[in-house]
């Protein structure tokens, strides 16, 4: 589904990524883990074409997209819920929904019956002004919204920043079911260890913009001291 090989991104003159590697296989869900300043978040954006890589490649199903737009990238199937979640609370819950149809043609700009499926509660309160919402509601709606244009791939970055532990439990539950009934991939950047081994198959550590361990999650339950390396905890 993607792979990104030898990637590097400078910013002022720092190297901010140092040769990344990483490859994510359809239909699973890969964390990436490290310290905040690793360039976990650079990373994701540099994949969203946010941010111009300095050199190497980054293939979406074969084809490289590290020269593409934006727009464009989304348009090959690619779905970003940034760090923050940056919906707009002055904006209704169904706008902000409507605004994540924009990239499609006039007459596919429908949001899917399913997403309100997924999520009852946008459903409900879709009349609602997104800022009313708390933080875990409002980070179900930006998930939400990134999942209208039907992506391939969704980016996540740290999903579960200032949330309350049930509701990211009820976020985990909610992806991997859209995960199993869609076979969506799922790249996903997170310090939150329990969430990762809930809804993780894969991890990725970075450090210094670099992925210097991968392993299973089964492997991270078995060996605590892996997390304990990387994380610090």
């Amino acid at each position: 589904m993607l792979t990104i090989d030898s990637l590097h991104v400078s910013h002022g003159g720092s190297l901010i990524l140092q040769g990344v590697d990483l490859s994510v296989r359809h239909g699973e869900i890969r964390a990436i883990m490290g310290l905040n300043g690793m360039g976990k978040t650079t990373l994701l954006k540099t994949i969203m074409g946010l941010v111009t890589p300095q050199s190497g490649k980054i293939l979406l199903e074969g084809l490289p997209i590290q020269s593409v737009p934006t727009h464009e990238i989304a348009a090959r199937g690619i779905s970003y819920v940034p760090q923050g979640r940056e919906i707009f609370g002055e904006f209704k819950v169904f706008e902000n929904l409507r605004l994540g149809t924009l990239g499609k043609p006039r007459s596919e700009r429908k949001i899917p019956q399913d997403v309100f499926e997924y999520f009852p509660v946008l459903y409900e309160r879709r009349n609602q002004r997104a800022g009313s919402f708390s933080g875990g509601e409002q980070q179900m709606l930006a998930i939400a919204r990134a999942l209208v244009s039907r992506p391939k791939l969704l980016l996540l970055d740290e999903p579960s920043e200032g949330i309350q532990p049930s509701i990211v439990n009820e976020i985990c539950s909610i992806l991997k079911k859209i995960i199993t009934e869609t076979g969506l991939t799922i790249l996903i950047v997170e310090q939150n260890v329990d969430m990762i081994m809930q809804i993780a198959a894969e991890c990725a550590f970075m450090e210094k913009g670099a992925i210097v361990e991968n392993c299973s999650v089964s492997d991270l339950r078995a060996d605590e001291s892996i997390i304990a390396c990387h994380m610090g905890v």
